[in-house]
């Protein structure tokens, strides 16, 4: 089949990555794209959030399967748009992605479902932010209702730091803090059925130690040694299709990829936020561990056929993902600087160790010379038969990668490699 991905980040490469070695996809096309994905998907400009110009293009393209990649076009109704030009698409409509665009309604559904998740109050005054944050306390949790880009979250003990981040957003939703470890299990559902992927855990602070600001995730790492082996089943029982079966209910059924923030708390499993699509740079580590073939499967999301699908097959490897961020990310990062480093890295660590690219782009003077032009600039992804070797190998890596300034966490997946 004919396939398109729109978005340019490291998510968008992952998929373009698995989708190209996918026997079944005979063409692929990605838009915007980045430098990195231009190595496997052929690169057609197009204004992700313009729903009439990207179905056209999937039109002129003769695309069968279009896959929307980041949050914002899915908010934006493009998924609507290629439907409607007869499409097959993998994302859901602008009414089902209100789940993350807007942390209200998710709660509201959450409510009706029966989820578990915390306690919260929506608020639109200085007033209600001061009476929320006085009634759950320190550690305060702030939320900004919309989309964020994964920074619209503030966790401090800081009350004015909290109320600031209050101020800065048109409506909040501020709730209890959540102890324990987080996990993200994505699952691919069609609106009725749901297929849950392997967990993962990410890391949503910029400095070693879950220290600094809080990020769009510095790096990831599957599967989780110290989960309970029942947690994806009870996940999906709880949590996944109770979603998707509300969804249904309400006329708004959610077709494509629903991602489950989750606490594993003293009391339980607890819902931290969903997503409307993968995750960055979790779907990293869960690509890396799929065995069966992505096409088919998102495929079979997007025309209502999951319920025939066979269960899916993963690789025994651990996977781990280590970000390397611009200079003073993620507050206004430095663009525009080389990338070195990267021919090594294919000549020396293939296929164990891989670079997908995120802030990318070609200098522009007409050589092969990558800069950084964004945030997050790459995700160095390896494999191992344990974490520890999948660590060793993303690290090495990391160490021939040259990004004048750059940063990057040190202890992605350490204290679960040590413990498992």
């Amino acid at each position: 089949m004919n396939v398109l991905v729109i978005g340019s980040g490291a998510r968008e490469h992952a998929l373009c990555r698995s989708l190209s070695l996918d026997p079944a996809v005979t063409a692929l096309y990605c838009a915007p794209g980045n430098a990195g994905i231009a190595e496997v998907a052929e690169l057609h400009q197009v204004d992700a959030l313009d729903g009439k110009a990207v179905s056209a293009l999937a039109v002129e393209l003769g695309a069968e399967l279009v896959v929307v990649g980041p949050e914002a076009p899915l908010v934006a109704g493009v998924a609507d748009a290629v439907r409607e030009a007869g499409i097959p698409v993998f994302g859901p409509s602008k009414e089902a992605a209100e789940l993350e665009g807007s942390k209200a309604f998710a709660k509201d559904v959450m409510a009706a479902a029966g989820v578990p998740t915390a306690r919260s109050y929506v608020c639109t005054t200085p007033e209600e932010v001061a009476e929320a944050l006085d009634a759950f306390g320190a550690p305060y949790v702030v939320k900004d209702d919309g989309l964020a880009a994964g920074k619209g979250v503030v966790v401090t003990d800081d009350l004015a730091a909290a109320a600031a981040h209050a101020a800065g957003c048109e409506r909040v939703v501020i709730e209890e803090f959540l102890d324990g470890p987080e996990v993200s299990l994505f699952a691919i559902t069609d609106g009725e059925s749901v297929v849950p992927l392997q967990p993962a855990q990410d890391f949503k602070r910029a400095l070693d130690g879950d220290e600094g600001p809080n990020t769009g995730g510095m790096g990831a790492y599957s599967p989780l040694p110290w989960a309970d082996p029942e947690l994806v089943q009870e996940v999906l029982e709880t949590v996944l299709q109770p979603t998707v079966d509300e969804m249904h209910r309400r006329g708004t059924p959610f077709s494509g990829l629903l991602y489950a923030g989750l606490a594993i708390t003293r009391r339980g499993i607890r819902v931290i936020e969903f997503n409307a699509r993968f995750g960055d740079p979790e779907t990293q580590v869960v690509l890396a561990r799929l065995q069966t073939p992505l096409a088919g499967v998102l495929m079979a999301a997007a025309t209502g056929e999951l319920a025939d699908l066979p269960a899916l097959r993963w690789k025994d490897d651990a996977a781990v993902t280590v970000v390397i961020a611009s200079h003073n990310y993620p507050d206004t990062p430095r663009t525009g600087d080389p990338i070195t480093g990267l021919a090594e890295v294919a000549a020396e660590d293939a296929p164990h160790a891989y670079v997908l690219h995120a802030g990318t782009k070609y200098d522009g003077d007409g050589s092969d010379t990558v800069v950084s032009a964004g945030g997050r600039v790459l995700s160095v992804t390896a494999t191992g038969a344990d974490l520890t070797e999948a660590r060793e190998r993303a690290y090495t890596a990391v160490a021939r990668i040259g990004l004048d300034g750059s940063q990057h966490r040190t202890d992605i997946a350490a204290k679960a490699a040590a413990e498992a």
